[in-house]
């Protein structure tokens, strides 16, 4: 069972690094670097297509990766 679930956080982990290098940049400028941002502060609009697909899939494989983590700590401990 440990290496089962050895394997999976791998897969999983393997499949975040995709997921964040697949996001699109969000480009920013050396005003912004300087002023600290706080321009963006209101301009701010939901991500919306793919921007937010992969948001969703960032998230929920960071929860699956979570998850291992727990089960394979209670594993080694038991």
């Amino acid at each position: 069972m440990y290496n089962f679930l050895m394997t999976c956080i791998l897969i999983v982990s393997v499949l975040i690094i995709i997921a964040v290098m697949m996001q699109p940049a969000k480009t920013n400028d050396a005003l912004s670097a300087l002023s600290g941002g706080a321009d963006d502060l209101f301009a701010k609009s939901k991500p919306r297509g793919f921007e937010a697909f992969m948001q969703k899939v960032t998230v929920v494989l960071g929860a699956i990766f979570f998850g291992l983590a727990l089960a394979l700590v209670f594993l080694s401990s038991h």
